[in-house]
This record gives structure tokens, C-alpha cells and sequence, in this order.
């Protein structure tokens, strides 16, 4: 039997790597998730690791969701699948997409599962995708599961581009508001500065203030800049630990404009991603296992983690994510109501829509209420720079008046 070396994270996202001799790798796979180890890459023992996706060539999720809605409508339509996939992947002009519809078509007419074919492509079709297409194979539903991955994708999208809508305006204006300033510090003040001088005259404070911080930014700006990537890194950096995105993930939680935003975008993705699963026939343990994964926020995941250990002791899904406290007691007692009733997928689809709602409101009433703080930072900060320099000027004209 074949050697393979392979890497996985634990349920708590510890990293583990290890040597084992299985029949294939699919096997290997099997072995693994028994162990509670998601297996992330895996290769034959004196090869490279496969990588699914060279950087910077990721698949856009837009494309999976119409590959996924038009191989839904090819397979209901009665073509056997490889066929489907030749078509598919003639048709598809993103040539890494192509190559992975391709080399899944091959697999299956090899003799793979589909999802067995999927799942060698991890950095395209994550766990959620191929678990699902598992339920849907096993199911002979393959069809229906299809249709509900691609109308999911559309959602998160959906949901993903109201995210970016929200932050990207005051980012756009802080940045400009930045760039200006330091234009006027490094370029324009100096000539004022000369003028100045050449007058010897006493200035105001908020002149020599403003001076001050000219000369700095000026004399060390080679410096600041550099410094300014370098923090942006390490604190990347550091995020990409345990430890630092736990920490981070918490205080995004908390912030007082983008808190509940924040939140709120928390419990709609995790209501849609278990309503799917859970619609799929994908056993709750497991779906919460790929929620997990899917949460987006360490704080969010740790709870969906820490209830799925509950409920795995005999606890109701209701109970433990209410002592969270993440989640609102109205999406608690819903999902109560949900388990009571035996329609857990339907009242998660309905919370789901409902903070949908809620985070395209919350976005377009952060838009409206940053507006006015984004003009008062620009006021304060540009005019001040402005009257500041303009202060000595109308003392000379009323000395000379």
C-alpha cells in the first residue's frame, strides 16, 4: 500500500501533520475525519504536496455558483454527468477553472465519486460544497442539492458585497483625507514656513504646532512609511495566529458602530450555512463541524464548536448556543422552536433572510450616519491645517490695518 505524508487541523484548529500507509488516498481521508482531523493536503510519500490553486488564480465564487446552477440544469435535464463537465468546462473561460472541471471530469470517469473528485480541489470547492454533493450522491438527489449550493453561493455573495459596501466609503475617505494632508505637510507648509520666517514675526500655537508636524513628517517620512507596512504586516501576521485572531475576532465583536454589523452578518451566515446542510440531510454534528469553518470570526466559531460538544453530550442545539451570548435570544428561541417542531432547516432559512434584511439596513444606516463624521474628520482635520497656516497671515493684515 501507498505511503502518504499529509497535514490537517483538529476541531479546535490545531495543525497536525503525520505519515500513514492507506489503500488510497481517499481512504486516508475517511481515516482521518474519524479522527476528528480535517485533512487540508495530503500527497504520496516522496512528492510535493498538491496545491490546488497557484496564488493569485483563485476561482471567483460568482463562476462556481453559475457552474454549479448549470450542471443542476444539466443533470435534472437527464445528461450523464461527465458529460455535463466536458461541456462545462468547454464553455468556461477562466482557464484555472477549466483545468479543475477537467481534471474532475477525468477523475470521474476513472471511476471517482463526484465528490471524491471535488474534494481534490479544496482551495475551490470547500467542505460545505463537496459534503453536500455527498448527501446529494448518496441521496440520488444530486439535482436538488446543486440548485440549493448555487442559490447558497449567490446568498453569501449577496451578503459578502454589502460587507464591502459598508467599509469601503469611509476607507476611501480617510485615505484620500490622508494623502492630502500629507501632500500639504511635506509640499505646501514649507513655503509658508520660509514666508514666515522672512517676516519675523511671532506665531500662534496651532501654527507652530502644525509646523512642527511638518517638519517631522518631512524629516522622517522615508521612516514612517516603511514603519506603517511593517505594522500592517506584523499585525496581519499576528492575526494569522490562535492567539491573535481570538483576540482581534472578540474586539471586532465589540466595536460600537461595526459591533452589531458585524454580528449580525455572524448570524446570517451561520443560520444560511446550517439551514443548507442541515436541508441536505447532512447530520447536525457535522454541519456544525463545516459551520465552524465557514464562520468567518474566532469568537463565533469557538461557540458553534463549543456547542457542538454539548450537543454531542445530549444537549438540545438551542441551549448552548444561547449561553454563547453571541447569538440573540430571538435566533435562539427560534432555533428552540425549530428542534421542538422537526423543522430546524426551515426556521434556520427564515432567520437567515431575516438578518439579511437586518445587515442590508444596518449598511445603508452606517453609510448614512458615517457620512457626517467622515465631513467633521475632514473639516477638523484640513481645515484646521489650513486655518492654522492662514492665522499669522490675517495678524499681519490687522497690524498693518
Amino acid at each position: 500500500m501507498p505511503v502518504y505524508n499529509w497535514e490537517g487541523k483538529t476541531l479546535k484548529g490545531v495543525i497536525k501533520r503525520g505519515e500513514t500507509e492507506a489503500p488510497s488516498e481517499a481512504a486516508l481521508r475517511i481515516h482521518l475525519r474519524q479522527q476528528n482531523i480535517i485533512p487540508t493536503k495530503v500527497a504520496t510519500k516522496g512528492k510535493e504536496f498538491r496545491i490546488s490553486l497557484p496564488f493569485g488564480k483563485k476561482v471567483k465564487q460568482r463562476s462556481i455558483a453559475i457552474f454549479t446552477r448549470q450542471l443542476a440544469t444539466m443533470i435534472d435535464a437527464g445528461l450523464p454527468l461527465v458529460q455535463s463537465l466536458e461541456i462545462l468546462s468547454s464553455q468556461q473561460e477562466s482557464k484555472v477553472f477549466k483545468g479543475i472541471i477537467r481534471e474532475i471530469r477525468e477523475d470521474v470517469e476513472g471511476g471517482s465519486t463526484f465528490a471524491g473528485a471535488l474534494k481534490k480541489h479544496p482551495g475551490t470547492f470547500n467542505d460545505l460544497y463537496t459534503n453536500l454533493v455527498v448527501a446529494g450522491e448518496e441521496g440520488g438527489i444530486l439535482d436538488n442539492i446543486l440548485n440549493r449550493l448555487a442559490t447558497y453561493i449567490e446568498k453569501a455573495e449577496t451578503l459578502k458585497k454589502k460587507v464591502k459596501s459598508a467599509l469601503v466609503y469611509p476607507t476611501t475617505i480617510v485615505g484620500v483625507a490622508v494623502i492630502v494632508v500629507m501632500i500639504l505637510m511635506i509640499f505646501v507648509i514649507p513655503v509658508f514656513e520660509t514666508m514666515f520666517k522672512s517676516a519675523g514675526q511671532s506665531l500662534p500655537l496651532p501654527t507652530l504646532i502644525t509646523l512642527t508636524i511638518s517638519k517631522f513628517i518631512k524629516k522622517y517620512v522615508i521612516i514612517v512609511i516603511p514603519g506603517i507596512i511593517l505594522l500592517i504586516y506584523l499585525l496581519r501576521k499576528y492575526y494569522r495566529t490562535d492567539g491573535g485572531r481570538a483576540i482581534i475576532d472578540s474586539l471586532l465583536l465589540k466595536l460600537p458602530v461595526f459591533g452589531p454589523l458585524f454580528q449580525k452578518i455572524s448570524v446570517a451566515r451561520f443560520s444560511r450555512t446550517l439551514g443548507t446542510l442541515v436541508s441536505s440531510g447532512v447530520p447536525i454534528l457535522d454541519g456544525l463541524t463545516i459551520v465552524s469553518r465557514t464562520a468567518g470570526n474566532r469568537t463565533v466559531e469557538v461557540a458553534i464548536l463549543d456547542a457542538r460538544a454539548s450537543i454531542r453530550e445530549g444537549e438540545t442545539i438551542a441551549e448552548p448556543l444561547g449561553r454563547s451570548r453571541i447569538f440573540p435570544p430571538m435566533v435562539i428561541q427560534m432555533i428552540s422552536v425549530g428542534e421542538s417542531t422537526g423543522a430546524l432547516d426551515s426556521m434556520l432559512g427564515k432567520i437567515a433572510e431575516f438578518y439579511e434584511e437586518e445587515v442590508d439596513v444596518a449598511v445603508s444606516n452606517l453609510t448614512a450616519l458615517l457620512e457626517p463624521f467622515l465631513m467633521i474628520f475632514l473639516g477638523v482635520v484640513i481645515g484646521g491645517v489650513v486655518i492654522s497656516m492662514y492665522l499669522p497671515i490675517f495678524q499681519m493684515a490687522s497690524a498693518v490695518g
